[in-house]
């Protein structure tokens, strides 16, 4: 299989507010930028963005590492979605799950790409170079959505 490495970052000016997402891909020296954005939205919906865009630009099964500083993300996908599934798609307080229609999505890139991804958070804006490349392509998505 070939070995990608994947940082992400989303990023919201407000919260709800303009945001934006940004994908790195990495493999071997070949590398990839990913960005957009979406004019109301929110931080952990271009967290999900960033990682749903990431994993459906691989075109065949891939060993992926993901770099990410979004405990939300990387919980949601290793953790808590189990629970969700199980209870259709509600939270332990019976709640429904935010962000639903994403999950989804990340849900099934996950069970049906064929990829082995091994999640690894990492503290944002502490100076990983990686998150800091997905950082400032997640702020290139927010100009974008507000033409600048």
């Amino acid at each position: 299989m070939n070995q990608v490495v994947i940082c992400t970052d989303g990023a919201c000016k407000g919260n709800p507010g303009p945001g934006g997402w940004g994908a790195l891909l990495q493999a071997g020296t070949v590398q990839k930028e990913l960005f957009g954005g979406e004019k109301e939205t929110t931080n952990n919906r271009m967290e999900l963005m960033a990682v749903i865009q990431g994993l459906s630009a691989l075109k065949r099964p891939c060993d992926v590492v993901l770099y990410l500083d979004s405990q939300y993300v990387r919980k949601g996908i290793t953790e808590w979605i189990h629970g969700w599934k199980a209870k259709g798609w509600k939270t332990a307080s019976k709640e429904p799950v935010k962000n639903v229609e994403l999950w989804q999505q990340l849900d099934a890139l996950v069970q049906g790409a064929g990829h082995r991804i091994d999640w690894r958070w990492v503290k944002g804006h502490a100076g990983d170079p990686g998150n800091e490349h997905a950082d400032a392509l997640a702020n290139k998505g927010v100009d974008l959505v507000l033409g600048r």
